[in-house]
Formats: C-alpha cells, sequence, structure tokens
C-alpha cells in the first residue's frame, strides 16, 4: 500500500526485533479507565475510545509544558505558545478565536475546570496535572454523562487518591535557561481520615528575549468516612506570572539563528489565577448494584494579559466566580446498567478589553475601551446513559442529554458600532457591542454505540455521537462589526466511530476510525476576521500501540492521519476566500510518535521521535509549514530504594523547528521551538 507523500516515517525496526520475541512478552495489567462511563471498567468492554497516561508515565516526562503530555496520544496536538500558554487540537485543527476553547471539555476529577459558558483557550495552565495520577483524554465527541463543550475532545486529569500511596515525594529539576522546578506530595496513608497534597513551583528564564515565567500549582485533598458515606473534600489553585515572547516575523524565520530567540513584543505579559473546591458524597449503603452520589463545586478565575497578536495590542481583563452541582444516580440489573444524573450550574463571568495605542489597523481598531461587559450564566441538563449486554459477546448502549443555557448579558458601555466615546467609525470600527439582552439555547445530543467482544483478549465497537455546545459568552457579546448576535446557534458535530482493541499480557492496541460533521461554529481566518456560520468534515484513522516484554524492552505508537476541511465557501469582508474542499488552516494530516525503550530493576533508557506533518497557514492553502522531526532521550536510574535521578534531553538533534506557524495580516508568523536542552532531576520517596 502506498502511503500519503505526508505520511509519517514510523520507525519500523524499532518494532519488528520486539514483534518476533512476542513469546517473551509478558508484562502488561489489564488497562481500566473511569472517563468513558464514569465507573473503573476495562477498557476492552467500552464502546468508544479512551487514552490513558499513567502515572509513571507522567513522572518519566515530568513536562515542563502540557504539550509533551499531548504527544503521547494519538489525534492530539497541544500546541506550545509562549511561557505556558497553548492551543488545543484533538481530532481537529488548532483552533483560535473567542469559542477555540469551547471545542473541548477539561475536566479535573471528572469535574469541570470552568462553568460551560467562560472557557479559557490555555485552560489547561490551570491543573496542576504535573501531579496527577492519570490523565485520560477521549477523541471526538462523548457521551451523554458530558455536555456542553464535549465537542472535539475531553481532558480528564484524575489527582491523586487520599490514602493510596502513603508517604512523602519531592524532585527538584533543573534545566537551561534558568529552569527549575521543586515537585513535593504528602499522603498520610489508608484510614478513616486521608489526606494527600501536592505543591509544584516552576520558574523559567526563557529562551528567547523577556520570556520568563513563574507558576505554582497546589492541591489538597480530604476523604472522611463517617456513618452514612465517605465525604472528600477537594481544592486545587494554580498561579502564573509570565512574560510573553510573541511571534517572530517573516518566511522561516524559526531558522534563523539571529532571530529565533528575540522577542518583538518585550512589554507582552499574562497574569493568571485560579481556585476549585469541590465536596463529594458517597453515600455508605451503594453498592456495585445501585447507588447515588453528589458533587458541589465552587470555582473562581482570573486573568489579565496583553494581546500581543493583534493590531494596537489590546489589553484584556477577564474572570470568573461559578457554582455547580451533580447529582448522580445509578443501577445494574445484570444485564441492563443505567447512569441517569442532574447537572446544574451558575456563573457570572466579566471582560474587558482596553487599548492604550493609537488607531490602527482596517477596519480601525481605536484607542479606548473596546468591550467591558459581564454575564450572568445559568445551565440545567439531565441525561440517560444505558448499557445493555444482549448475549455474552454483545452489547448495546445508548443514551441522550438534553441541557440548557441561558445568559443575562449587561453592557456596560455604549452598544453598537462605535467608538468608547460614542463618536461614529468611519469606515466601520472592528466592534459590535449588542444591547444588554438574555439568550437562551436548548440542546438534545444523542449516542448510540455496539459492543461485540471477539475474544477475550480483543472487541470491536461501532459509535454513533452527537456534540453540541452553546456559544460562549464572548462569542454572543464580542461581537465583530460584521455579526449580528441573532446570527449565532449552538455549535453541533455528529461523530461516526469503528474501533478494534486487543490487549494481551505484552501488547495494547487500539485502531479507530472516525467521520464528523461539524455545523455553526464561529471560525476566525487567518487575519482574525470572524466566520459566523461555519461548517467542516473531519475523518482520520488513529493507532495507539504499546508493547512490553518480560526482559524490561518495550517500545509505543501513538499515530494519526487525518483530513479536516472546509464544508462550505465564503469570501469574507477584508479577510480571505474560503473554499469547501480545502485544507483547514493549522491541521496537519499526519501527527505521530514512538518510542522504544529498555527498564531493568534500577535503570530506564529511552528514544522517543515525534513527528508533526505540513500544513496550511490560510484558508486558501497559499502558504505552508513543512512540519518537523524531533528525537528526544530520557533515562533513569533508582540509586537507593528512595533516591533517583533523571536526565532529559528533547530535541536531541538540535532542530530548528516551529511550535506554532502562522500567517497574519501579510506576514508568516512563528513561535519558534527551543534548541537542544538538558534536564537533571532528582527525586526522593519515602517508603
Amino acid at each position: 500500500m502506498r502511503l500519503p507523500i505526508d505520511a509519517p516515517r514510523l520507525p519500523a525496526a524499532w518494532l519488528a526485533g520486539l514483534l518476533a520475541a512476542a513469546p517473551a512478552f509478558g508484562a502488561l495489567p489489564d488497562e481500566v479507565i473511569v472517563t468513558a462511563t464514569g465507573f473503573p471498567d476495562p477498557s476492552l468492554d467500552v464502546a468508544g475510545n479512551t487514552s490513558r497516561i499513567g502515572p509513571d508515565r507522567i513522572d518519566l516526562l515530568n513536562a515542563a509544558h502540557v504539550y509533551e503530555l499531548g504527544t503521547q496520544l494519538p489525534g492530539t496536538w497541544l500546541s506550545r505558545g509562549s511561557g505556558q500558554e497553548h492551543l488545543t487540537a484533538i481530532r481537529s485543527p488548532v483552533l483560535t478565536g473567542p469559542g477555540s476553547c469551547g471545542s473541548f471539555l477539561f475536566l479535573e476529577d471528572s469535574v469541570a475546570l470552568r462553568p460551560a459558558g467562560f472557557c479559557n483557550v490555555n485552560e489547561l495552565f490551570e491543573v496542576p496535572a504535573e501531579q496527577a495520577d492519570a490523565i485520560e483524554v477521549i477523541r471526538g465527541p462523548a457521551n451523554a454523562l458530558y455536555g456542553s463543550n464535549a465537542v472535539h475532545g475531553t481532558i480528564n486529569v484524575l489527582l491523586p487518591t487520599p490514602g493510596a500511596q502513603p508517604g512523602w515525594l519531592a524532585s527538584g529539576q533543573v534545566g537551561p535557561n534558568d529552569f527549575y522546578r521543586a515537585r513535593l506530595r504528602w499522603d498520610s496513608g489508608p484510614g478513616d481520615d486521608a489526606v494527600v497534597a501536592g505543591l509544584v513551583y516552576d520558574h523559567d528564564g526563557g529562551f528567547r528575549d523577556d520570556s520568563g515565567y513563574r507558576q505554582v500549582k497546589g492541591f489538597a485533598k480530604y476523604r472522611k468516612r463517617i456513618a452514612t458515606g465517605d465525604l472528600e473534600f477537594a481544592f486545587s489553585g494554580t498561579g502564573l506570572d509570565q512574560e510573553t515572547a510573541g511571534f517572530v516575523i517573516g518566511e522561516d524565520a524559526y531558522r534563523d539563528d539571529a532571530l529565533r530567540t528575540t522577542n518583538p513584543n518585550p512589554e507582552s505579559y499574562r497574569d493568571a489565577n485560579s481556585q476549585r473546591v469541590y465536596a463529594r458524597f458517597t453515600p455508605a449503603d451503594n453498592t456495585s448494584a445501585a447507588g447515588w452520589n453528589a458533587v458541589a463545586t465552587l470555582r473562581r478565575s482570573r486573568m489579565d494579559f496583553l494581546q500581543h497578536f493583534l493590531p494596537g495590542q489590546p489589553t484584556e481583563d477577564n474572570g470568573q466566580e461559578s457554582a455547580a452541582l451533580t447529582l448522580t444516580r445509578y443501577r445494574d440489573a445484570g444485564a441492563l446498567r443505567l447512569t441517569g444524573g442532574l447537572d446544574l450550574e451558575v456563573a457570572r463571568g466579566f471582560l474587558e478589553e482596553f487599548q492604550s495605542q493609537p488607531e490602527t489597523g482596517t477596519p480601525p481598531r481605536p484607542p479606548g475601551l473596546h468591550y467591558d461587559y459581564s454575564a450572568h450564566q445559568y445551565l440545567a441538563a439531565t441525561y440517560l446513559q444505558a448499557n445493555w449486554t444482549l448475549t455474552p459477546q454483545w452489547e448495546l448502549s445508548g443514551g441522550v442529554r438534553l441541557e440548557y443555557l441561558l445568559y443575562d448579558y449587561d453592557n456596560r458601555m455604549i452598544a453598537g458600532n462605535t467608538r468608547a466615546d460614542g463618536t461614529p467609525c468611519t469606515p466601520a470600527c472592528l466592534f459590535n457591542r449588542p444591547a444588554d439582552r438574555s439568550d437562551g439555547f436548548l440542546n438534545l445530543a444523542p449516542n448510540v454505540g455496539l459492543l461485540y467482544r471477539l475474544s477475550e483478549r480483543s472487541s470491536a465497537y461501532l459509535t454513533l455521537t452527537r456534540g453540541f455546545r452553546a456559544p460562549q459568552a464572548a462569542e454572543l457579546y464580542r461581537l465583530q462589526s460584521r455579526q449580528g448576535v441573532a446570527d449565532l446557534d449552538s455549535e453541533t458535530i455528529d461523530s461516526a466511530e469503528l474501533g478494534w482493541r486487543y490487549q494481551s499480557s505484552w501488547a495494547r492496541l487500539g485502531i479507530a476510525a472516525f467521520a464528523m460533521e461539524k455545523r455553526n461554529y464561529i471560525l476566525q481566518d487567518s487575519n482574525r476576521f470572524n466566520v459566523s456560520d461555519g461548517r467542516s468534515d473531519h475523518a482520520g484513522i488513529e493507532l495507539d500501540l504499546l508493547l512490553q516484554a518480560g526482559n524490561g524492552l518495550y517500545a509505543a505508537v501513538a499515530g494519526t492521519w487525518a483530513r479536516q476541511v472546509y464544508d462550505f465557501t465564503t469570501r469574507i469582508p477584508g479577510g480571505e476566500v474560503i473554499t469547501s474542499g480545502n485544507d483547514i488552516d493549522t491541521a496537519p494530516r499526519t501527527l505521530g510518535s514512538a518510542r522504544v525503550g529498555w527498564s531493568g530493576d534500577r535503570w530506564l533508557a529511552e528514544a522517543e521521535w515525534l513527528h508533526q506533518g505540513r500544513y496550511f497557514l490560510t484558508a486558501e492553502e497559499s502558504v505552508d509549514y513543512p512540519g518537523h522531526d524531533l528525537l528526544n532521550l530520557r533515562g533513569s536510574w533508582r540509586a537507593t530504594d528512595a533516591w533517583s535521578v533523571t536526565l532529559r534531553l528533547n530535541n536531541a538533534l538540535d532542530e530548528r523547528y516551529a511550535d506554532r506557524a502562522d500567517f497574519a495580516f501579510g506576514d508568516y508568523r512563528y513561535f519558534p521551538g527551543r534548541d537542544r536542552e538538558l534536564f537533571f532531576e532528582v527525586s526522593y520517596r519515602s517508603e
């Protein structure tokens, strides 16, 4: 079979020897996942995909940036920006603009990080993933358990359970450009009262001028057993103080040693903090056959940053406070398992955008306030998900979710398309501010799946799922001059997926093919003009493979081929021409990683290859980024039962590449990738 011209060059030689040695393999436990169904289920029994990064992998990577975790998964690209910034792509292009973050659902212990209408495109820097016990990712829309924003994918960061790993874990890591990290975690051990807590502190001087950051992340959980059940209280919080580097400008500027470490926007910054508290109650009389639980959540976030990527460089100040309650009821009658629930959420968010520089751009971007509004959000949803065992081999699943979201919007400045002082713009200014209003969105999302157990070691599945999201507050009320609030509707995506899994003592293999149609979404062209009624098609195939031998040799591959295209044709006034059938910009057709390693009683050595294919930078397919391949090396040595040392050499061949390429306002723009970097870590774990 002839591969596509930009298909990843998988290092087949790495795997051939392992496959030949298959009889010697024997170390992998059965994989158990929780996000897809809400229960700890063997992955072979789940109709649909879920990828999982376990604690050993998280500790080995000790990722300085969340994108390093994304490379471990098929169909996933957590595009690295400056500092801790990132953009998410899961079975999607890299999405930008007001609602790009709303296409993904980010969870912490299965609780949403933010309210449905107030997402953050950099939302993953608001969760202490460095301390996670596991990270699970559902690619494509989720089932009825998850509602608005679970469109292209769901990421669930599972923090440690109180009492599971008693003792201390402490580590210190240093790297180039004045990078250092301290991690600390303590677990009281099992008992009726159990506590686990963790803290991470990072400092990075930045490999580009004026681009350092400091961040702190922490969490704490307390579990108490009482006569009526288990109570768990949890807190997590983050703080980021970042000096941000802007794009380097000019064709192939990321290759230029004189440009790649410069910062055209030394004045740029990002300050952000977040806090979440939840209480979870599980009754004592719950059984595997029937029960219920309740989770109450309080959340807060604030962010202030300079929009260096826009003409005029306005500052944005935004924040939200929210409360949520989730009630879940389940019943297992042998052949039929039912899970139903009620989600309630109330939130208040605000946004201010202010430009101090003189008027610039076409359409004009005048100085002064551009937006100043607040909005209350009210959400209520109910759902039912069922799994019906038809025969010992066949299982049918299905569900439906009904969700209503209401906004009550308050414009705190003059409405319409004017300057901040009310004077008209000639020609029209970029900004359109709606008058006070309320907007409601009702969505119904069904799903159905069929699972067939081919054998004790393998299963196949077919799923049909609808995902949705109501417009984000910023999409509704931070309009551009050519948009009207009445133009906006809920985004929907319809997905069909066919998959096969195999699992044995020496191998885990998953293959999934998908096709999705997305409707009614807001997109931005390369000049950041909004389109309110976008349509797109997405199709691809994904491979997730892990092999492990009894002699310590292991290998893994996460590979993706996908085609993501526009499904409409339009000319954007002042912007681009979008043509149906063209590739969506920033959507590489191929993504992949492969690693091979050898682990002994006290040591580990690993080589990892990362591949990113070519992608277009404009909707017109006029310019592109050629893609890149990188090599990472890792090694660890456990000197004693308590002490260990780890070395990580990223970009070992010192390739010149771009973390993200862009083309806007007539210029190539890049976030240059980092040079070769060596990190050294010492860690201590008490027994």
